[in-house]
């Protein structure tokens, strides 16, 4: 066996963990799926894992946010399965957490002084210990007893090249240990699949609440982002995302190149991540323009007056910037990522994501039919109506009040 002090800090860490939690859970019993009573015969207490509302904005962030929004209305309305309306709602946050909720039902409570892994495999765990865990975004204690945790893709098992070995490390260890310990769901039957082989899961065990995009149905357009730019409505391609290798923003930067319209750049939104993923920045390349991070309103006017959104990506576990495009009749070119695929349907154009001659037709093509038609729209509409935050909270309280079968809500 090896030392501890020939381990990475990352994997040491996690073993410390563990021990700790094996200590910490060794008298709680499981608490029965969908019964309205603890162990104790109190009052059921449901805990949401606040953890995300300390990390930086990301899509998994986002569904975190809006799943919790969504919940809380569904129990504000009463919509919700008998034996979970009188239930005690707790979002547990950490001392740290910046963001903040607004939230009728749902209680918000801080707990603990760590942060980070520590935060929800330690404080995280005594906090919630005798209720329901409901983590989602991606994390969780590892040995709760009674919890859920929605892992959003398998891209540390199938795609390591887009990492670094230390998140590897954490991160394949951790979804390792909860599918075992706790009930796994995410969001797409695509990640299901993936999740299922990786983790040595039964497919119909992974219950599927998806994401959606209407939250930014309510984002007013900023439209001086247009002027700020310098560039002209319907003469520019748009990308928005992370500069992660997994966005594959390359291949739109080769498919530029190849184009070779001054006149028409590619707008390029978004920050970089590459502390955590291999580098992927195609900085130097002509005919970019490098917008950096900008707000939801500056997004959505250039969402609406962009000849088209371009993604790019290898692999997803959804995607759910081509149906933000979409709010705004903005035209999609994606890649056929399996994921992709099944969120946009029929309301994209699609190109092999490393074919950077197909992109270039494919915006060739985009140019030559210049706005969006009927047809297009009406697609587009179908495609972003089908996903629903409400839809996909009462999927999940439908799960948590049933028996352990599949509840999904594609």
């Amino acid at each position: 066996m090896r030392r501890l002090g020939a381990m990475p800090s990352c994997v040491i860490f996690l073993y410390l963990t563990i021990a700790h939690l094996r200590f910490l859970h060794r008298e709680l019993p499981a608490n029965p799926a969908g019964t309205p009573l603890n162990h104790r015969g109190s009052q059921l207490k449901l805990f949401i894992n606040g953890r995300f509302l300390s990390q930086k904005l990301t899509g998994v962030q986002r569904y975190a946010a809006e799943m919790v929004k969504a919940i809380d209305v569904l129990l504000a309305s009463e919509q919700t399965p008998a034996s979970l309306r009188n239930a005690d709602w707790q979002l547990l946050t950490p001392a740290d957490a910046s963001e903040k909720l607004d939230l009728d039902r749902i209680k918000i409570r801080t707990v603990g002084r760590l942060h980070g892994h520590a935060w929800d495999q330690i404080d995280l765990a005594r906090a919630a210990a005798g209720g329901r865990l409901i983590s989602l975004a991606n994390s969780g204690p590892v040995f709760h007893r009674d919890h859920i945790v929605v892992i959003h893709d398998a891209q540390v098992f199938r795609r390591p090249d887009f990492f670094n070995w230390r998140y590897l490390a954490v991160h394949r260890t951790m979804g390792r240990l909860l599918a075992r310990h706790a009930s796994i769901a995410t969001v797409s039957a695509f990640s299901r699949g993936e999740l299922a082989e990786v983790l040595n899961l039964s497919a119909t065990a992974i219950p599927v609440f998806p994401n959606s995009a209407e939250h930014f149905a309510k984002t007013k357009p900023d439209l001086g982002i247009i002027a700020r730019l310098g560039v002209q409505p319907q003469k520019f391609f748009l990308y928005v995302g992370s500069r992660t290798k997994n966005k594959n923003l390359s291949v739109a930067i080769r498919a530029m190149q190849l184009l070779d319209r001054a006149d028409v750049p590619l707008v390029i939104v978004g920050g970089d991540n590459s502390k955590v993923f291999q580098d992927n920045s195609g900085e130097g390349a002509a005919g970019l323009l490098l917008a950096g991070r900008l707000t939801d309103s500056e997004i959505a006017a250039l969402y609406a007056h962009a000849s088209a959104f371009v993604f790019p990506s290898l692999y997803e576990g959804f995607g759910v910037p081509p149906l933000e495009a979409m709010i705004f009749g903005c035209p999609v070119i994606a890649s056929t990522a399996d994921a992709v695929v099944e969120t946009c349907g029929d309301a994209a154009a699609y190109f092999r994501a490393t074919d950077a001659e197909a992109l270039k037709q494919l915006m060739l093509e985009r140019l030559a039919l210049g706005a969006i038609s009927d047809q297009e729209r009406m697609r587009q509409r179908d495609r972003v109506t089908f996903y629903s935050w409400k839809k996909s909270a009462k999927a999940l309280l439908d799960h948590l009040a049933g028996p352990a079968n599949v509840a999904s809500a594609a």
